[in-house]
């Protein structure tokens, strides 16, 4: 077999061919993504967007086959748009709207009742009147944040859409199948919207996930009984001696590495009637015990390539 006969062998063919991908708000940031990410996979793609300048440089980037520039979260436009489109399309990714954050004491109530219609009444007319134009196969995409997952000042409002989207995206899929229904919480997306949100923070935030700080700062105190791990800040001074050590990808496949030994070591020594005892200090056997070490295994592994690929960062004590 000669490498290029090899080659045309190993080449993937695109999971789109002959398909329509629509993109509200397919102009910039993720939505423009997508839309590339569809083209690359053999769609034909539509995007819409609020700027007509952006929106066009969009279009002659990706190849759409058409665009239209109106706001998503007008109802009559939105209207028109839909009872326009030429032909069945297959699946709408919208991504149009953004998240307003503000204090309560500086909060704008017509603001506030935008980014409401942006996410919640913007979702209920797409799945309305897309209904009748998306193909039975197809799929409806809906974006959302996470504001609701720890309260914080300014969140209120992002948390009313994070929270509630969930319930409505669940009955939509009901109500429009078998068209699917599905929704994203997407975390810190480095974009321009981003970018507008954050201001002079953004740089600081980049920073923050390039060095890993998402993951936990550990202690690791090591004592005659075994080893203890801990939360504890960078650079914060151990009593009693130990390790402070930012986790990496490296740090993480060394422990998988042990515990991997620890494992088949304890299945080796292990007897019929060992497995079947109980274990110290919870209500499985230790054969089940055994068995949720290897299932966590197997998914800490599944998880790994999350973890930044970077040197440790230590701060140790003699």
């Amino acid at each position: 077999m000669t490498t290029a006969s090899a080659v045309s062998i190993l080449k993937r063919e695109p999971e789109l061919p002959w398909q329509t991908v629509l993109v509200l708000g397919g102009s910039s940031g993720i939505g423009l993504e997508t839309a590339r990410r569809a083209r690359a996979e053999g769609a034909d793609v539509i995007i819409t967007g609020r700027n007509p300048e952006r929106l066009r440089d969009a279009a002659d980037e990706v190849g759409a086959l058409s665009s239209a520039a109106f706001d998503a979260t007008d109802p009559a436009a939105l209207g028109r748009f839909f009872a326009g489109l030429p032909a069945p399309i297959d699946h709408v990714m919208v991504t149009a709207g953004g998240q307003y954050y503000a204090r309560l004491a500086d909060l704008d109530l017509a603001q506030a009742r935008r980014a409401l219609d942006e996410h919640l009444l913007l979702a209920l007319q797409v799945a309305r009147d897309a209904a009748g134009t998306v193909r039975p196969a197809g799929t409806l995409l809906f974006m959302t944040g996470t504001g609701a997952r720890r309260p914080g000042s300014g969140l209120a409002v992002a948390a009313i859409v994070a929270a509630t989207l969930p319930a409505l995206i669940a009955n939509l899929a009901v109500e429009v199948a078998p068209v699917r229904v599905n929704l994203i919480a997407a975390g810190f997306v480095d974009t321009p919207l981003s970018a507008s949100l954050l201001g002079d923070g953004l740089d600081a935030r980049r920073d923050q996930l390039s060095t890993g700080m998402w993951l936990h700062w550990r202690v690791r105190l090591r004592r005659p009984c075994g080893r203890r791990t801990v939360p504890v800040a960078p650079g914060r001074t151990i009593p009693g001696g130990g390790v402070a050590e930012l986790l990496t990808r490296q740090a993480v496949g060394e422990e998988l590495e042990a515990a991997r030994s620890a494992f088949h070591r304890m299945l080796r020594d292990a007897t019929p009637a060992g497995l079947c005892r109980a274990s110290d200090g919870t209500r499985w056997t230790n054969e089940q015990l055994l068995f949720h070490m290897l299932f966590g295994y197997m998914i800490a592994r599944v998880l790994l390539v999350l973890a930044p690929v970077q040197p440790s960062a230590r701060t140790c004590q003699p």
